[in-house]
């Protein structure tokens, strides 16, 4: 009996850390493994064996003494401007969730830091679990012949920044993933739960 609960109890925690590591994506520490948010690393190389996907992250992880994270339009980003930011974070240790399909720029924001390299373009490719364009509403049939039309849909809000929304805060993103992932995974115990009993 108690070998049967045993095994009932793992099947419930392997369901749960996969609803939640298929909801979390990947982690990206940027530079990493050899190096970091800094004026050594080669961010072109770094990224040209990256894969990013809708719902991965990005970590930047720096002295917030030394170095920011700004996130630029591409005009800004080729110019090295940190003039009109769409985001700054500063924390040393800051998360960036990436929630669409697109390119967002980044730069160190400290003096000739962006400059002297110390930038990285991210190329953020729909998932397959978010399809080709996951903002996109699912195509309506077109309304027959003397049928009222469709009720109004709203439209999402006006993009910044190029192609995209603005990104939350890193510590707004934090807290609703943690919430997110909690949910799912209170949702996958009850479910293995009820499957079991």
């Amino acid at each position: 009996m108690a070998i049967m609960a045993a095994a009932k109890a793992l099947v419930v925690v392997v369901m749960a850390a996969t609803v939640v590591g298929t909801a979390l994506g990947a982690t990206h520490t940027v530079g990493a493994p050899n190096g970091s948010w800094d004026l050594q690393t080669n961010y072109a190389q770094w990224v040209s064996n990256i894969r990013f996907s809708v719902g991965d992250q990005l970590v930047f992880k720096y002295s917030p003494s030394m170095h920011d994270v700004v996130e630029l339009s591409k005009a800004d980003y080729d110019a090295c401007s940190s003039a009109a930011p769409i985001a700054t974070f500063n924390s040393g240790d800051d998360t960036i969730p990436l929630t669409a399909a697109g390119t967002r720029y980044f730069i160190c924001g400290i003096g000739n830091h962006c400059n002297n390299g110390m930038k990285v373009t991210v190329k953020v490719e729909a998932s397959a679990a978010t399809g080709s364009n996951p903002a996109a509403p699912p195509p309506m049939a077109p309304p027959r012949a003397g049928s009222p039309p469709p009720p109004a849909v709203a439209s999402p809000p006006a993009a910044t920044g190029g192609d995209r929304p603005a990104p939350p805060s890193s510590s707004a993103a934090k807290s609703a993933g943690v919430e997110s992932l909690v949910g799912l995974g209170v949702a996958a115990v009850a479910a293995g739960l009820v499957m079991f009993y």
